[in-house]
């Protein structure tokens, strides 16, 4: 880091009165929950900026990570139908589709000649699915793409599919895994807090249990992702409670690869709040990271925070820009007016401007 940028952030520290949370950091000593506490009450961004610049540059260095990836959203219809979700539906909504197994086939061979290395599958907790499409799924997209990972099912969905088919998680997640599965995206964490879920998702897997099939997951040798949804009606201490939820099972299993602050899109649902700014966003990204020093990877999902707020994010403790995001479809519906998908071009562009060095990768964060 530049010493003049040094020089700042310091001053801006001190100012703050963060100086023992500086010290912390700087010698890779772990937060604690107070910490967390002093550094969502801090309104001094450039201290947050400069303390999670640390952090980052000890997990990734200068690279900043994204991938070539693909998205399924194989059905819209849901049985949980959450208050913040503009995605799900009924079934006899005019809104509702799903795929069949091929039309979802269909979409990825459609996509043969690019160099997909993921693909993103996740949907809605369908009803009248069988639990066998969802193996066969798998296992016909890894047909079609033996080069590429396959990451799908929430727990949310694993949890459903457990309950449909009278399975085990356990044995759930193994067959997926002989299909084909590679590791599971982050969704449905939301904030893990009871009251939270209790007035917006209470159809929904507890955070417990979230917790629980992530682990399992894990010590079957299946790496996962998390995301934290922010910005409606939970509280800050919530918040803070999640992620040191996060970090006790990182603790535990090692299994989890990044962790993804989601910012609340409110224009399609019925919660009446004021979307997040651009400030809060870069605090939550800055003090994820700071917290979640177990947790290798932090993202700036540019689908949520849009593309410029994603690249000073990359200078707050967020080292993954995601990626290309072809064919995402829970952004659209949930009332996201910019970009939806990029080129490999476009993203590498956007990281050296904001002055990191592009690193394409696999699910895995292997570079490529």
């Amino acid at each position: 880091m530049p010493q003049y940028l040094t020089q700042i952030g310091e001053r801006a520290v001190r100012r703050a009165g963060l100086e023992d949370i500086l010290e912390k950091v700087a010698s890779g000593q772990r937060l604690e929950a107070e910490d967390g506490r002093r550094l969502f009450e801090t309104s001094d961004l450039t201290a947050l900026g400069y303390l999670a610049a640390i952090a980052r540059r000890r997990h990734s260095g200068e690279k900043a990570y994204y991938i070539y990836n693909q998205h399924l959203n194989y059905s819209n219809v849901c049985v949980n139908l959450c208050k913040f979700c503009a995605f799900g539906c009924q079934k006899s909504d005019p809104r509702a589709y799903e795929m069949s197994l091929e039309e979802a086939e269909a979409k990825v061979r459609a996509r043969l000649s690019e160099p997909i290395r993921e693909i993103h599958v996740v949907g809605g907790c369908h009803p009248d699915l069988p639990y066998e499409y969802y193996p066969e799924l798998i296992r016909r997209l890894k047909a079609l793409r033996p080069e590429a990972h396959i990451k799908a099912f929430t727990c949310v969905e694993i949890d459903h599919l457990a309950r449909i088919s009278g399975k085990s998680i356990s044995q759930v997640l193994t067959e997926l895994k002989e299909a084909g599965l590679a590791c599971l995206p982050g969704g449905g964490a939301e904030v893990f807090s009871p009251r939270v879920r209790d007035l917006l998702c209470e159809k929904k897997i507890s955070g417990k249990r979230w917790l629980e099939i992530s682990k399992t997951a894990h010590r079957l040798g299946i790496p996962t992702n998390a995301t934290m949804l922010y910005g409606h009606i939970e509280t800050i201490e919530e918040r803070l409670k999640h992620l040191l939820a996060l970090r006790e099972a990182q603790d535990e299993t090692g299994g989890f690869l990044c962790f993804i602050p989601l910012p609340f899109k409110p224009q399609k649902t019925p919660l009446k709040v004021a979307p997040t700014t651009g400030t809060e966003d870069l605090k939550m990204i800055a003090i994820s990271r700071l917290m979640l020093d177990n947790f290798p990877h932090i993202k700036a999902y540019w689908i949520f925070l849009g593309l410029k707020i994603a690249q000073v994010a990359l200078a707050f403790g967020a080292d993954d820009f995601h990626g290309t995001v072809i064919e995402e479809r829970i952004s659209e519906l949930s009332g996201v007016e910019d970009e939806k998908t990029l080129t490999r071009t476009e993203i590498e562009r956007l990281i050296r401007e904001a002055g990191f060095e592009p690193v394409e990768r696999d699910s895995l964060y292997n570079p490529l």
